[in-house]
């Protein structure tokens, strides 16, 4: 309910300061649950890919300095989202988007590249995908990159690719994992080229230096 909520204020939000978003690939989405991962662009791309894959709710990674207030973890939990020390991480990083994946009627969203300016995939989607049997989704967001920058009335965009499936058979080793993450790198420059043939991502953290 509190996630329903928190997802129509949102989209009102989202709506009233860049206008309504443009989301392609929509029939690309499984009924069950899955995992959707993305390049992570802005820190707010997350609640426009949350957007986009509506109706379906998403349990999320958030990390845990977040959790610290108290204002913000009620907030956060009550929005599905769980801790993760990205320092040292722990087993909890895989066990429970796995449990939430099984036993839940919770998709997850990730970030393979694990923060926004970082372009180094991770293969925890992959370990994740192979233990529950649920397909990867890939995702991605352009329009404005940060807060300012949506009062441009800029539009922005969701594209959804098609769902692939890790083999659960497959052993978990640096090459199939390397196979796996040149599989959502390429859907992503294809979902990129296919909205925009000349789309270029620059950090704009790295831009205003």
């Amino acid at each position: 309910m509190f996630y329903s909520f928190i997802r129509a204020l949102v989209h009102g939000l989202v709506v009233l300061i860049n206008g309504k978003p443009r989301y392609v690939g929509k029939e690309n989405l499984p009924t069950g649950n899955y995992i959707l991962v993305g390049p992570h662009r802005t820190w707010f791309d997350p609640l426009y890919f949350a957007l986009a894959a509506s109706p379906k709710k998403f349990s999320f990674m958030a990390k845990e300095e977040l959790f610290k207030n108290p204002i913000l973890r009620f907030i956060l939990r009550h929005a599905n989202a769980f801790p993760v020390d990205r320092k040292n991480p722990g087993p909890s990083v895989i066990k429970t988007p796995v449990k939430l994946l099984k036993k839940s009627d919770l998709s997850l969203i990730m970030f393979p590249s694990g923060t926004r300016h970082s372009q180094e995939m991770k293969g925890g989607v992959v370990l994740i995908a192979k233990m529950t049997g649920v397909p990867i989704v890939p995702a991605v967001y352009q329009g404005p990159l940060t807060f300012k920058a949506l009062f441009s009335r800029k539009k922005a965009t969701v594209s959804f690719g098609k769902p692939f499936y890790v083999d659960r058979k497959m052993k978990i080793n640096d090459e199939n994992q390397a196979k796996v993450i040149a599989e959502m790198e390429k859907a992503f420059h294809e979902l990129d080229t296919a909205l925009d043939p000349n789309f270029k991502y620059i950090d704009p953290s790295q831009n205003n230096k």
